[in-house]
């Protein structure tokens, strides 16, 4: 039986920490005490060998450089999703500065936390250099969750990050009522851009239409409990993000990657127009016209 630790305990991380310990003795850990079964200091986590990383993506590189926290006894399953948007950087790019890449994992795939502590059937995919240590992640996982393994490691982070970028705009899509024509146009269309810019990184091309691609896009472009998609909703009701977020309660990472596509596309002349249009909306830009331009517009 693996002894396995969750850092991060949001939602995302409890939902881990109840399948996993279906299989596996796990403990889970956070900056906050909480009031969690098997919640430990995160010293005693860091004693177990198998780690899974489950803190905001926007403050991994702050976490890691603060603790300096992993040996080479052990191996480090990755569920943040998200871009860094001070500086560009997958996940991947940030962890391996810290872990060597064959002791790296990610998780992802359509996977909302509430039906994965209701334990109902989901499939996710775990991606790794190393397909071993894949494996070995994915046989910890317990029946209800069926688990792929692949080596397309940054088609799996360009999917995990993108899709939410994508649920923001389609929740201002359902927002302002523009219809389902509309909302099928933008959700494919945003599987098309996702693809273009995994492509300029060296994903796999199928790698977007599988689980961790067209499957995670789908489920979170379109169902209110994707806290992205909440976010659009209220920038569609004219909410200001500030009240937006004081609601969720809860971290979007689609707004930091939004900013960090944006940064990428400047920088790599890469054409990304639903996420530079939801970087502009994010920074003022008024939803019913952003909407108007992006499913009017031409490529010049």
């Amino acid at each position: 039986m693996k002894k396995i630790a969750v850092i991060g305990a949001g939602k995302w991380g409890q939902a881990l920490a109840h399948a996993l310990s279906q299989r596996c003795d796990v403990v889970i850990t956070s900056r906050h005490r909480r009031d969690l079964p098997n919640f430990v200091s995160l010293e005693e986590a860091l004693e177990r060998d198998w780690i899974v990383m489950v803190i905001s993506a926007q403050a991994v590189r702050g976490w890691l450089t603060e603790h300096r926290p992993f040996t080479e006894r052990h191996r480090v399953m990755v569920a943040s999703k998200g871009i860094d948007a001070d500086t560009g950087a997958f996940m991947n790019e940030i962890f391996e500065e810290f872990v060597e890449p064959s002791r790296l994992s990610y998780v992802s795939g359509p996977s909302f936390a509430k039906e994965v502590m209701a334990s109902l059937p989901t499939a996710v995919v775990v991606s790794s250099h190393n397909r071993l240590v894949a494996q070995e992640w994915a046989d910890a996982f317990p029946d209800f969750m069926k688990t792929y393994t692949d080596t397309d490691v940054v088609g799996s982070e360009v999917g995990g990050a993108y899709k939410n970028v994508i649920a923001i705009a389609a929740g201002i899509c359902e927002g302002l009522r523009l219809g389902s024509n509309a909302k099928a146009a933008l959700v494919s269309r945003g599987l098309v851009e996702m693809a273009r810019f995994g492509r300029h990184f060296g994903a796999k091309e199928e790698t977007f239409l599988s689980l961790t691609g067209a499957g995670d896009l789908f489920l979170t472009a379109n169902s209110p409990l994707s806290r992205n998609y909440r976010v659009g909703l209220g920038l569609a009701e004219g909410k200001s993000l500030e009240r937006i977020l004081e609601e969720l309660g809860e971290v979007a990472e689609g707004i930091g990657t939004a900013r960090a596509l944006h940064k990428i596309s400047v920088e790599n002349d890469i054409y990304l127009p639903i996420a530079n249009e939801v970087f502009e909306i994010l920074g003022g830009k008024d939803v019913r016209q952003s909407l108007k331009d992006l499913l009017s517009h031409r490529r010049k």
